[in-house]
């Protein structure tokens, strides 16, 4: 198991948060010209990778390996919820933010997609974050 997150990673967190989060946004909502396939599936690895990051600081004392984990089952318990139907929560989804949230339709690839997401999250936070050069102080003299 993976020591805890050096308390010194949220900002960095926070940076790749908002990056993320505009990267998703202007995949989904501006009209780039990219194929569907990376529109579709582009928006779903930034989603998932965002859940991540944000778990990363809420759970700033936890492992890599329990924060991957949590966020594994959040978006799986998302797009399992896409299962559930009432017309209150189906007018949600059927808006720009519930579009975006909690996504439309359900498909088994989806979690999939947002799995491996989080496992590559996991793994370059741990490489770059934890014990990588970015995690590294600087000498003092």
């Amino acid at each position: 198991m993976t020591a805890p997150r050096p308390n010194g990673s949220a900002p960095i967190h926070w940076l790749l948060i908002v990056v993320t989060l505009g990267a998703g946004l202007a995949l989904r909502l501006v009209p780039l010209g990219l194929p569907f396939a990376v529109t579709k599936w582009g928006g779903s690895v930034l989603w998932a990778v965002m859940v991540y990051l944000l778990l990363a600081v809420l759970l700033s004392r936890s492992s890599t390996a329990r924060v991957a984990v949590t966020a594994a089952v959040i978006a799986a318990v998302v797009e399992l919820s896409r299962l559930y139907h009432t017309p209150e929560f189906d007018a949600f989804r059927l808006s720009t933010a519930g579009a975006l949230l909690l996504g439309r339709v359900f498909s088994v690839w989806h979690i999939a997609v947002y799995w491996a997401a989080i496992g590559f999250a996991a793994l370059a936070d741990e490489k770059f974050l934890r014990r990588g050069v970015l995690s590294r102080s600087p000498a003092r003299y």
